[in-house]
């Protein structure tokens, strides 16, 4: 039969495919910025506030500056204890560690290193009392973190009250502090700037070779006009040395609070300090750091 013709007005059963129109090329996208992660702003407030305390109480009264650092301790251990016990059900107990942390930074000021040690093993014994008071199941594991917290944080806390005693402890201390915060920003800004190779991915992706060799150009640089212009009988090539041991010390610092915190699954030990984190997050390149300019100073220019 023949096909009856559409009536009129009426659209086609099949129409021919229309072609698609033109689409407009999608707008280019800028290139990211890389982002330091937090906001510098704060950290930066925060940080020169920081700096102001610290060198009022470094330069006014020594003692001062001491029950600072103990303030610095027990806020730490404070930090340190509440993600132990949030992330793994660990109750390492604060009261003791808080007493005897600050204990610990006022014998090593007081007695050096004969009372820093003797303090520590108190408080390691005053831990594994106070723990007995509460039921045996995770008292192992309870006082293994005690102790741990107790060597970490006041332990090595102490050796800056050390540096504090010779007749030029303030210069010590002020030298241990600027090399410390020179190396981190020398990783960080030669990092964020050349960065391509991953020192330790696994542990901290943000970190670079590159970055670490920042930090050793900008601590040696700094060491030498410390070590000259700042210590009483030192030399320019000791701060080069001195240098070269705090670049290594502060980054095996960062790295291994790191790991803990990667092992929490936390990315910082508290929120105390805008753009920073908290206490312990700024403490993590100083603890560790802190003995090793005390070693190098005894070494270099003595103890006195």
């Amino acid at each position: 039969m023949p096909r009856t013709p559409p009536a009129h007005g009426s659209a086609p059963q099949n129409p021919e495919p229309m072609p698609d129109a033109p689409q407009p090329a999608p707008a280019p996208q800028a290139p990211q910025k890389k982002s330091a992660g937090r906001d510098l702003g704060a950290a930066i407030g925060v940080g020169l506030g920081l700096g102001v305390v610290i060198v009022a109480s470094l330069f006014v009264v020594k003692a001062v500056f001491v029950g600072v650092i103990a303030v610095a301790v027990v806020v730490g251990l404070w930090e340190l204890t509440s993600r132990l016990q949030e992330r793994k059900d660990i109750k390492a107990p604060l009261v003791p560690l808080a007493v005897g942390g600050a204990a610990m930074v006022v014998a090593g000021y007081v007695r050096d290193a004969e009372g820093a040690w003797v303090a520590m093993a108190l408080t390691a014994l005053a831990v594994l009392v106070w723990r007995m008071t509460q039921p045996p199941e995770g008292y192992l594991k309870d006082v293994t973190a005690g102790v741990f917290a107790a060597f970490y944080v006041p332990f090595l806390a102490t050796f800056v009250a050390m540096l504090l005693t010779a007749h030029d402890g303030p210069y010590r201390v002020l030298t241990f502090l600027i090399l410390t915060v020179v190396s981190d920003t020398g990783a960080y800004a030669v990092g964020w700037r050349f960065g391509r190779h991953k020192l330790a991915p696994r542990i901290s992706p943000g970190k670079t070779r590159e970055g670490l060799l920042g930090a050793v150009a900008f601590a040696m640089v700094a060491g030498a006009l410390c070590m000259q212009f700042l210590i009483d009988d030192g030399a320019w090539w000791q701060g080069l040395l001195l240098g070269l041991a705090v670049a290594a010390s502060a980054t095996l610092g960062d790295l291994g609070e790191s790991m803990i915190k990667r092992d929490l699954g936390i990315k910082d030990m508290g929120t105390l300090l805008p753009g920073h984190g908290g206490i312990m997050d700024r403490l993590d390149s100083l603890l560790p750091t802190a003995p090793v300019v005390w070693l190098l100073m005894v070494l270099f220019v003595g103890s006195t």
